[in-house]
């Protein structure tokens, strides 16, 4: 549970509503620097060792996700999506932008719920997208479309997402990740689908353009 009498107001006074550089059919609600937003998360919530704040960012294999969506809707028109692991909403936003008729943005992080729902309202898709706080790895979301971006970064989290993701393909749902070649990500059982030069944040990345590429699962 977040401690913050007031989660919407903290975000709001965190972040600036600006469009995304590599999909600018899309605003977020995004922060100047990510060290600083950090020390102001803890401070508020009176605790030490949490997350990065990944809700307050556009990330570069996000980026890519939304614009593969964005050029080509038919992948998700008239699907259920799972965006998995969504942070500030951005790849569900460019599904419901793109025709998905139900997008379920799952996070654990407490303050990315209030983000998606925020950033959902700012670009007119909000009765679409249902964010949850809700740990899915293992399950079956019953969604036709699971996307997910920049989730390859730690040894066994990505162990354990390559598994639980390379299921929901043998059951028949389309497997899509956006990734800026993360130490782990499971190439050997990814087609790359396109690939694009992303603006980022130096502060983030280590650079101001970052390569990163659209994959689908196939094993």
């Amino acid at each position: 549970m977040i401690a913050s009498p007031d989660p919407l107001a903290f975000i709001r006074e965190n972040t600036r509503l600006l469009p995304v550089p590599h999909a600018p059919e899309i605003v977020l609600h995004v922060a100047d620097e990510a060290t600083a937003l950090w020390q102001k998360t803890e401070d508020e919530l009176e605790a030490i060792g949490l997350p990065p704040p990944f809700w307050a960012f556009a990330w570069a294999g996000g980026q890519a996700l939304a614009r593969y969506i964005l050029d080509n809707p038919h992948v998700v028109a008239g699907r259920r999506v799972l965006d998995f692991a969504s942070g500030s909403g951005l790849v569900a936003i460019a599904a419901a932008k793109a025709g998905a008729v139900h997008v379920t943005a799952s996070d654990l992080d407490g303050f990315a719920i209030p983000a998606i729902g925020l950033n959902a309202a700012a670009n007119g898709v909000a009765e679409r997208i249902e964010a949850v706080r809700d740990d899915l790895i293992g399950s079956d979301p019953g969604s036709a479309v699971v996307l997910a971006a920049d989730i390859f970064y730690e040894c066994d989290l990505a162990g354990r997402v390559t598994q639980w993701l390379a299921g929901l393909h043998a059951r028949g749902a389309t497997v899509l990740v956006g990734d800026p070649g993360r130490s782990y990500l499971p190439r050997d059982r990814l087609e790359r689908l396109a690939t694009y030069e992303v603006p980022v944040s130096r502060s983030l990345e280590d650079a101001e353009i970052k390569r990163s590429s659209v994959w689908r699962f196939t094993a």
